[in-house]
């Protein structure tokens, strides 16, 4: 499943670099795409791949109006036996900005396909987020809503904010804490934070990041630095 899900992000992202020189600014929008090789997935604290590293890449269409659709994938590895080695995200919404203030408002779908009968993986949320550029550095904040979470364990909020400062052209830094509003068939309420760097070269960005929740005895959301290289097109 790796491999297969490296093939098509490959094929996927050198599509839409045609695609978006192509659709630029046209009738039709644009398309851009992303890959990246890190050394651990982790959403809002939790390794998604047992510790082990991802090969993760998506496309996004945008038009000049505003709206937006797309998607993302990456291997996962929850618990043995379950049949999920794939998340694929589906998202769509509207963003504008008016001066420096920007806002999104979408929705996103985390498939996991072949996770097996009664994983109950597959969900969706809402989201709302909201951004500022103050100029020497910029904060955004999120509100995300799913009516039932990850394995079917009824709602759960999750509250975001960060700031980013950039320091040179092509170096900056950035710092983000959440809050986990979660079911107890979920686990605790926690808090998860994240601070990083981000250098970006001509061929590639170079991250490096550090994890913590505040989640006590979680192997899989303990502390951890994780390393990633990405490119955008």
């Amino acid at each position: 499943m790796k491999k297969q899900l490296f093939g098509a992000i490959a094929i996927s992202v050198l599509a839409a670099g045609s695609i978006a020189h192509a659709q630029d600014d046209g009738a039709f929008g644009s398309v851009s795409g992303s890959i990246a090789l890190t050394s651990d997935y982790i959403f809002r604290g939790y390794s998604q791949t047992a510790e082990d590293p991802a090969i993760q890449g998506g496309l996004t269409w945008s038009a000049d109006a505003g709206f937006y659709a797309g998607f993302w994938g990456s291997n996962v590895e929850f618990a043995p036996g379950d049949g999920a080695s794939l998340e694929l995200d589906l998202f769509a919404g509207y963003s504008g900005a008016v001066d420096n203030l920007s806002y999104d408002v979408g929705v996103i779908y985390y498939a996991y396909p072949g996770d097996a009968a009664g994983t109950n993986y597959d969900y969706w949320e809402g989201a709302v987020k909201l951004g500022y550029d103050f100029g020497p550095a910029s904060w955004t904040a999120g509100v995300y809503y799913s009516p039932d979470n990850f394995g079917g364990t009824n709602d759960a909020v999750y509250l975001t904010t960060g700031v980013a400062v950039p320091l040179a052209e092509n170096f900056s830094i950035d710092a983000n804490i959440g809050r986990n509003e979660v079911d107890p068939s979920f686990g605790p309420d926690y808090f998860d934070w994240n601070v990083g760097m981000t250098v970006s070269l001509p061929w590639a960005d170079a991250s490096v990041r550090y994890y913590d929740t505040d989640v006590s005895g979680c192997a899989l959301c303990d502390s951890r630095v994780v390393f990633t290289i990405s490119k955008g097109f």
